[in-house]
């Protein structure tokens, strides 16, 4: 499968990284910049008491999708540590997920968002526990009832690997998708939380991995890129003023996944527009 060669890539923004403003004005500015998605994290754009499932119901979807612009919900952001070690914290969480899933489907976002947490009420990495069987196990057995009222909704939920949690990598991904095994969990693929100073060395590698055993269950790219500081540890910055090599990432889904939503992290109102152009270059000027 190949997209057109001419078309562009559906890009996006996290709208809390948009110029401050009320919803409306956020999306006008976006929109003005020229994306066509975002990623909305209630919490983050309209205030922490939106994520209170009491605040969940068609009348605020329907508020957010008319202050919207007709910008698509592309992940509507839902990221909690469902690996809470508190059984009573957890149900609150887990709380929260159902709310979204609901408003999902009010709003007819794309997914609801969550990366994979980690075994402590800190949510810290914690290397030789955040990697364990036992961690994968918790968070497999946490994911689970929430997937299985995404289905009864008709939602989606997308997984989002990081390095620095529980699902590390494309192997430990693939585990939970097969072990889930629901047509209603997907992926968020962000090739740099994929990395980490233990693994920058193999990063091609890493990346084509994770392409390889996610890239049929990927709903969702996010786009951003990576330095290094002075002490060795991979920082996220804006697409373009990096180290990432786009092109696996660009060329698999302009192949695979024609029209996928892509959404810019790490940017800021000043670059976001040359980070969506760099990306729109790259894209335009692939091989066959």
């Amino acid at each position: 499968m190949s997209s057109h060669p001419n078309e562009l890539p559906n890009l996006g923004i996290r709208l809390h990284d948009s110029q401050p403003g009320s919803l409306r004005e956020r999306a006008a500015a976006v929109s003005a910049q020229g994306f066509t998605c975002v990623h909305l994290a209630l919490g983050k754009v309209l205030g922490p008491a939106y994520m209170d499932p009491a605040a969940a119901t068609p009348g605020l979807a329907s508020h957010v999708v008319n202050a919207l612009y007709g910008l698509e919900v592309a992940v509507l952001g839902c990221y909690l540590n469902l690996a809470h070690p508190d059984e009573g914290e957890y149900g609150r969480i887990q709380d929260k997920y159902i709310a979204h899933l609901r408003m999902a489907c009010w709003m007819k976002a794309g997914v609801v968002g969550t990366e994979t947490g980690n075994p402590n009420a800190a949510y810290a990495y914690q290397p030789g526990v955040s990697h364990s069987e036992a961690s994968l196990e918790l968070f497999i057995r946490r994911l689970e009832p929430v997937v299985k009222t995404a289905e009864k909704l008709g939602a989606i939920l997308a997984i989002e690997p990081v390095y620095t949690h529980i699902v590390s990598d494309g192997a430990r991904a693939r585990r939970v998708l097969d072990a889930i095994a629901s047509p209603n969990l997907q992926i968020i693929l962000d090739p740099v939380n994929l990395l980490h100073r233990d693994n920058l060395a193999r990063r091609d590698e890493v990346i084509a991995q994770a392409i390889s055993l996610l890239g049929k269950d990927t709903a969702v790219l996010h786009l951003k890129d990576c330095v290094v500081d002075a002490q060795g540890d991979v920082k996220s910055v804006a697409a373009g003023t990096g180290l990432m090599d786009y092109s696996a990432v660009l060329r698999f889904s302009r192949d695979n996944k024609p029209h996928i939503q892509m959404t810019f992290e790490n940017t800021r109102p000043d670059n976001a527009q040359a980070a969506a152009d760099h990306i729109r270059s790259l894209y335009m000027a692939l091989g066959e």
